[in-house]
């Protein structure tokens, strides 16, 4: 996105958005009867260990809005890396909430070629249905978008037609920068519902301005959230939920079916765009 570009004001994204948010309210209160009914005791905690970690891993890599993104803010879309500590950002919950950090980190091309770890995602223009995203969004491999009631690594809708790895011409650095809210939660990035930042312990540290965190929040400020949705993937997503689920209902509950699912379904809206 350009600087000239103008900003995206509030008019049918805004009813988009609370359309949306309405919705996601539903299913988010269904996930919610589901899992007390489920799981009577805390469902963030699995036999004493949190069940989103793998190894202690956040899921490998930054997980990141490239320069330029737009993000719904109360006033209308704002470019991520003009966003300051404190400004409001819509939540699909329907509430805004302030900015508490916002991280960077910054790559330069030190050959011919972008190392494949560091090349962001592009989403591409109404990869996901008629009007989202409103535009081409970029994120790093490992961000997650809320679909059908869970987060899904970008990285496992990988479709090489409206969903591929992909940089903006004319870049010799990329940035990517993260927002950090008071709980892990989901905003509007070109109108697409995507993760902020899941703080766990000292990952912010992967940030190079995590300096700044650090002396903003010291101490337990660090302490780590609770995903705002499960979090599934086709490598690991099936695991992070197994230590939860009665032995009678894991059964109903195939996580590596479902992304299947998700991806499928956008494949065949890329595969139908495109004839």
């Amino acid at each position: 996105m350009s600087g000239n570009e103008p900003n995206v004001q509030l008019n049918g994204a805004r009813r988009h958005f609370l359309g949306l948010a309405a919705a996601t309210g539903a299913r988010i209160a269904a996930m919610g009867t589901l899992a007390a009914a489920m799981f009577p005791s805390s469902m963030a905690q699995a036999k004493g260990r949190k069940w989103w970690k793998k190894d202690g891993k956040p899921g490998g890599g930054p997980m990141c809005f490239l320069r330029g993104t737009a993000v719904m803010t109360p006033t209308g879309e704002v470019c991520i890396e003009d966003l300051q500590i404190g400004d409001l950002i819509e939540t699909v919950r329907g509430e805004a909430m302030a900015a508490k950090w916002i991280g960077r980190r910054l790559y330069k091309r030190s050959g011919p070629s972008w190392n494949d770890s560091v090349v962001p995602i592009r989403i591409s223009r109404h990869a996901l249905d008629h009007q989202t995203p409103h535009r081409d969004l970029y994120l790093s491999a490992g961000h997650a978008l809320f679909i059908d009631g869970v987060l899904v690594r970008v990285k496992d809708l990988i479709n090489g037609i409206s969903i591929a790895t992909a940089l903006p011409a004319n870049r010799e650095m990329i940035e990517y920068f993260h927002i950090v809210l008071d709980t892990h939660e989901v905003i509007l990035a070109e109108g697409v519902p995507a993760e902020t930042f899941l703080v766990e312990s000292n990952n912010f540290e992967d940030f190079t301005n995590f300096v700044e965190f650090a002396r903003l929040y010291p101490g337990p400020a660090h302490r780590a959230m609770k995903p705002f949705a499960p979090i599934v993937s086709l490598d690991s997503g099936r695991e992070h939920l197994k230590a939860l689920l009665p032995l009678g209902v894991r059964r109903t509950f195939q996580m590596r079916e479902l992304i299947h699912g998700v991806y499928e379904r956008i494949a065949t809206r890329a595969r139908q765009t495109r004839t």
